[in-house]
């Protein structure tokens, strides 16, 4: 069974705000635009379509080096 989360903040044209979890509660790293950005576990839950998600928050973006 895949868990999944549903991302709040960061930038507003990251297009998927529901995403896989490999380990709940771990940092998730998304990478987008050239960089990654970075969503931390919170104590929130979200009802949405897929049921009952945990709540990850944007909290930093990071460049990838070139």
């Amino acid at each position: 069974m895949t868990i999944k989360a549903a991302l709040v903040g960061g930038p507003e044209d990251l297009t998927e705000r529901v995403v896989p979890v490999t380990e709940p509660g771990e940092d998730l790293k998304i990478a987008h635009r050239g960089g990654y950005e970075h969503f931390r576990a919170t104590s929130r839950v979200q009802s949405g379509p897929e049921g009952q998600l945990p709540v990850y928050e944007w909290w930093e973006r990071t460049e990838i080096a070139e």
